[in-house]
Parts: structure tokens; sequence; C-alpha cells
């Protein structure tokens, strides 16, 4: 009897072992598909790592001096910041961080060169995309391969942001200090480097944000200098449309993921102007988002969208299904690029 008794309580203890192990593996499963929100600090040299839904830093990750923006990799493990250097001054290096957003710490940092500048940062097709403008040009990254793989001069100034197509055959800087868009075709070259054919294109005034539609067939680019969004033909290769949208300072856009609206940030006036992309109408202006609105992110289902605040020292979220401010999170010293990493 008292074999069978213990025999039934060693059954019990297993299966209750094995119940704590199921809920330890579920919850390292919910842990490692997670979304987390990036922020580059530009005051402070840090990246913010942040719980979308509880509004909570999860810490902050060293980085180099002045970071821009950010981007995470497909699989969400691994972020890359592109340090500016600085903002005055001869003689500062620009560098790409890139940062392991499991441990949150520095794990490389490539360095660029002095003046170089890094400024917009892009992950696609397991590269790393960035500009360099005080060098006049666009690069690409191989983390795998732990090397800069091509540098492209585009001879263009202040080339501040870039946008991909999907095969990345075809890239798009905005040149703020040009005032034109550059779009580089990618050419075929099997078993070489890649070549590029450059189409240079006027638009407004000091381009700053760029993106292109869900669709591929537009990119729009919002200019700071005025308050006109330009609208490229993807396939024409030409300027289709230009309209205003009464901005004081148009800043950075981005498409909704369903295509049907655009959302753009007014720095000035701390706003967020939400469009419909058909009509190429303005439906809401969304106030009190805080001082000095700069960068802006729309989540993968399209319900909220993310703009730093950098003068309030945090990143106003909006919810896009009410088209309604929904609060700040408090994420460090002047930050500027806001990214989204989605754990695969």
């Amino acid at each position: 009897m008292s074999s069978t008794m213990s025999s039934i309580r060693s059954g019990v203890l297993r299966l209750a072992a094995l119940g704590v192990l199921a809920l330890a593996a579920c919850h390292a499963a919910a842990q490692d598909s997670r979304s987390l929100l990036l922020v580059a600090n530009k005051g402070e040299n840090t990246l913010a790592i942040v719980d979308p839904e509880t509004r909570r830093v999860l810490g902050r990750a060293p980085t180099g001096v002045r970071p821009h923006s950010a981007a995470a990799s497909d699989d969400g493990r691994l972020a890359f910041v592109a340090n500016y250097g600085s903002d005055s001054g001869y003689g500062a290096v620009g560098s790409i961080s890139v940062i392991d957003l499991q441990t949150h710490q520095e794990v490389r940092r490539i360095d660029i060169g002095p003046d170089s500048r890094p400024h917009g940062v892009m992950f696609a097709g397991g590269k790393v995309y960035f500009t360099a403008d005080g060098y006049k040009l666009i690069g690409c990254y191989d983390p795998a391969a732990n090397r800069i793989e091509w540098l492209l001069g585009i001879g263009q100034d202040r080339a501040e942001t870039i946008v991909l197509s999907n095969d990345q055959n075809l890239i798009f800087s905005s040149n703020n200090g040009s005032e034109n868009v550059t779009i580089m075709e990618r050419t075929r070259n099997p078993g070489n480097p890649p070549d590029w054919k450059l189409t240079v294109l006027p638009v407004g005034d000091q381009p700053q944000g760029i993106d292109i539609s869900p669709d591929e067939k537009e990119v729009w680019v919002s200019n700071e200098g005025d308050d006109i969004v330009s609208v490229i033909d993807v396939a024409g290769k030409k300027v289709i449309e230009t309209f205003h949208v009464q901005t004081q300072s148009s800043s950075r856009l981005k498409f909704t993921p369903d295509g049907k609206r655009v959302v753009l940030t007014d720095r000035d006036r701390g706003e967020l102007v939400v469009l419909d992309a058909a009509s190429r109408k303005v439906i809401r202006r969304i106030p009190g988002l805080g001082k000095r609105v700069t960068d802006v992110l729309v989540t993968p289902d399209g319900k909220r969208a993310y703009a730093s605040a950098q003068s309030d020292n945090g990143v106003a979220v909006v919810d896009l299904e009410k088209l309604e401010f929904a609060g700040q999170i408090a994420t460090g010293a002047d930050p500027e690029g806001v990214a989204w990493a989605e754990a695969r």
C-alpha cells in the first residue's frame, strides 16, 4: 500500500514539474515574441528599449555620439543605430551601433569615418542601409559578415532619410540640402558588386521625410522648408503631384500598412497630420503631441503611431483608430529616431 501511494505521489510530482516547465516555456515564448519600441536619444547617447503595451522602458543601451535613427533586424533580435557623431565642429567620427535587444548591450560599433555624419538607417534583406550625409553617400553594411559591403556616392547635400523597395532594387533618399530626391536603381551585374543607375528629381524646400506606399506605386516626400508634399510615381520615376498640407514644418511621414492613410509630423506645432492617401486630403490634425515632434512610425497592425517629441524627452502615442492623442512615454534626452522590433 505504501509503495502504491509513493508511486502516485511521484507521478503527481512529475506532472506538476511538467506543468511548471510548460508554463515556463510558454512564458519564454511570449517573451521572445513580444514587440519593442526603439527610441534613439541624441542627448544622452542611448537607445531606449520600450515595452509598448506597458509603456515601460526595459533598458537603455549605449550608442555612439548623437544617435539620429534606428532600425531592427527582421527577427527582432538586433537594432542598428546611426550615430551622427556631432552636430557641430569637425573630426567627429560617425558610426553604426549594433545593439542586442535581449541583453540591451552594444555588441559592435562600425566606424564610418570622421565627419561622415550617418543619419538615416534601414534594415532590408539581411543588410543595413544607411546615409552618410557628410560624405554625400549611401552605404550598405552586412551584419552577418561584419563588413561594409559597398558605398555609393550620390553627390547630393545632406542625404538624410532613405526608403527601399521590398526587393532592394530601388533606394530613394531625401536630400535635405539639395532640395531633391535621388532614385538609385540596381542594375543586374551577376557575380560582381552591384551597379546603380541614379535619377535625381527636384522636389520641395528641404525634403525630409520619405516613405513608399505598400503597393510600391508611389513614394511620398515631406518638405520641411514649406508645407508641400511631393508624390513620386515609382514606375515612371517622376514627380506626378505636389499638394499643400498647411504645416509649419513638415518633418517625417509614414504610410499605414493598408496604404489608405499617411501620417505626417508637424514639428513646430507638435501635431500629427493624418492624410487620406487617395484624395490627398487632411482627415485630422491631432495636436498636443509635444515640442519639436520629429520622427514617426506606425505599428504593423496600423492601430497606433509613435512620434518623438525631442524637447519633451519622450515619445507621443497616437490612437489611429480613434484618431486621438493617447499619452506620452518618457524615453530619454532629446529623442529623434523611432523604430519597431518584432521578434519572430
